[in-house]
């Protein structure tokens, strides 16, 4: 049993990874500004409400920790500005790890972000860089400030993402050569999530999954 901290835990890929990590039996810090609105059953999790952007709140997140898993999002409504929150909130999560002595870092990013941006098709790059392009171009920011870190990252690209239960029939592309795009639920990128903190697996790799 593991104690893991959930930064980004009230929704999305965060609560699902939650909910899979307190199946498998793991303890789990379950970190939002919403925390107190999370509902699920299980002694092993624990609320713990913070700001993402705060270094004194993530470091006290951090406490006791063997993992994290980095599962920010934003609303849809806010891709068309600015956004900094991946790059900013990673500026803080990073030393604070490092600091703290907690190693293992699962970061859920996207495909379509770093190197795998070359993967997307040709007819999908316009639309993608409309929507999505101020948000990957920090995701971007935020992949490097974490491969330039001592700690042992996973850098998780899931392609589009769909809801209800997992299937365990996804597939992870390890390769640059095999890379491309695809739906998946995420339940199944929290399962894969969970199931790589137990085994310690894809330590300093880029991995995009698809089902």
């Amino acid at each position: 049993m593991a104690h893991i901290l959930v930064i980004g835990a009230s929704n999305g890929i965060g609560l699902e990874t939650v909910k899979a990590a307190l199946a498998a039996g793991h303890r789990v810090r379950a970190f939002a500004r919403s925390a107190a609105r999370i509902d699920l059953p299980g002694p092993g999790l624990e609320l713990f409400t913070g700001n993402a952007l705060k270094d004194a709140d993530v470091e006290a997140a951090l406490e006791g920790v063997d993992g994290v898993v980095q599962a920010l999002g934003v609303p849809f409504r806010d891709l068309f500005g600015p956004v900094r929150l991946f790059s900013d909130a990673t500026n803080v999560l990073v030393p604070a790890m490092e600091k703290a002595g907690v190693r293992r870092l699962m970061s859920v990013t996207g495909f379509g972000t770093g190197d795998s941006r070359e993967a997307i098709g040709l007819l999908q790059r316009v639309p993608f860089r409309l929507v999505f392009g101020r948000a990957y171009d920090d995701k971007d920011a935020q992949e490097i400030r974490i491969r330039k870190s001592s700690l042992d990252w996973t850098l998780v690209r899931p392609g589009v993402l769909t809801g209800g239960a997992a299937t365990g029939r996804y597939q992870v592309l390890d390769e640059p050569s095999s890379w491309r795009n695809g739906l998946i639920p995420r339940a199944d990128v929290a399962h894969f999530i969970v199931q790589s903190l137990q085994r310690n697996s894809y330590v300093k790799k880029a991995v995009v999954l698809v089902g």
